[in-house]
């Protein structure tokens, strides 16, 4: 081959071949050596056995959470998982893509931040969230939306969680702006749409609006809820008396009496059973309004343990797609001129002694008639 090359052939030959792969070099760009899973320059990248790469710990960590182990681009089942080949071409050829990047000193993602959807292991604070892959990222995995161009058009926002429900669902645009008219959140493009003629304001004051009427509510049902306890308290208390109104009048009704005839005991019994009776109807009565009036405490309760979370919501997006489902407030009744009267039992004693009086006069006239009969009889 020298022979056939001459002085300095050789020389010529290994220039042609950088020539060569300096030319391919050039034409790959960073794509083609871009995860599909991060989006990022291949990591220890491996194959699947249907032929795809991925970096060695985004594709464990998808199979992590997986039910079937799939290829993330193919979709392709295997019955067992698959073990992983390292490519090491593919590695070697991903190095030179790699530009080392200085990072500031990184923090752990705090409770009420929003964290990393791509860290594994201990999780960052999110810097930015993505419109268009629905990813939160770290300083350090934000790195390639920086920097490989077709990353750089997507459109970056401040952290927010769970992207998917921000998005409008018909525009895949974010849900930024609250239609009063339909009162539902919508994006900028449904104002050109269907809610055109609809007057919308921005989330935020919507948001502060209905926190306002949130926190009247929250303040009223304690309220509401120790009014009804005090109506209570008051019915009982009027039971109670009652009780003992009754049985001072049966205990005045017995002394009088023991000491009267047949006739005088069952007068008695009788004015026994109409003082219960009475006092058995207002019972009924005080124990319907209470059971009413605990029925409407239960449902207070209830309603306050409905609201009460959703005040401490921060996130106006989501209050505002919570209080939209709240059910509607329970109906309670006006208590305050309701009351349970005592019953009277002026007079009934007075009216059985009348009673018993009537019965006495009857018996002592049949007494009487029959003493006159006997006289006659006699004469």
């Amino acid at each position: 081959m020298s022979q056939v090359l001459g002085e300095g052939g050789e020389d010529v030959l290994f220039r042609k071949r950088n020539l060569r792969m300096a030319s391919v070099k050039r034409s790959w760009s960073e794509e083609s050596f871009s995860c599909s899973i991060c989006l990022g320059v291949f990591s220890s990248p491996v194959s699947t056995p249907c032929g795809h790469n991925f970096c060695s710990t985004c594709i464990n960590k998808f199979w992590d959470g997986q039910a079937r182990y799939k290829c993330p681009v193919c979709n392709k089942i295997f019955h067992t998982r698959p073990d992983l080949q390292v490519n090491i071409l593919l590695s070697g050829m991903a190095a030179q893509f790699q530009k080392p990047v200085r990072i500031k000193k990184q923090r752990c993602v705090e409770p009420g931040e929003v964290p990393c959807d791509v860290c594994t292991g201990t999780e960052l604070k999110a810097v930015k969230s993505c419109l268009v892959c629905f990813t939160s990222y770290c300083q350090t995995h934000l790195e390639p939306h920086q920097r490989v161009a077709s990353l750089k058009r997507h459109r970056l926002v401040e952290p927010m969680d769970r992207l998917e429900d921000r998005m409008c669902q018909k525009h895949n645009q974010l849900l930024e702006l609250f239609c009063k008219t339909e009162q539902e959140c919508v994006c900028h493009f449904c104002t050109e749409g269907d809610h055109r003629s609809h007057p919308v304001v921005p989330l935020k004051e919507v948001y502060e609006v209905k926190m306002a009427q949130l926190g009247k509510i929250e303040a009223e049902v304690p309220q509401m809820i120790q009014e009804r306890k005090v109506k209570i308290k008051e019915i009982k208390d009027t039971v109670e008396l009652s009780k003992k109104d009754a049985n001072r009048e049966i205990a005045d009704g017995v002394q009088v009496f023991p000491a009267l005839m047949h006739c005088v005991k069952k007068c008695r019994d009788d004015f026994n059973q109409t003082v219960k009776e009475k006092l058995k109807t207002t019972e009924k009565q005080a124990e319907d309004i209470i059971n009413e009036l605990e029925q409407e405490i239960e449902d207070l309760t209830n309603r306050s343990l409905e609201v009460k979370p959703l005040s401490h919501t921060k996130d106006p997006l989501h209050f505002l797609q919570a209080f939209r489902s709240l059910k509607d407030p329970p109906h309670t009744r006006d208590w305050t001129t309701v009351e349970v009267r005592p019953p009277s039992y002026v007079g009934t004693l007075r009216r059985s002694l009348d009673q018993f009086e009537e019965t006495l006069n009857m018996e002592v006239k049949k007494l009487h008639d029959a003493e006159l009969k006997r006289v006659q009889r006699m004469k």
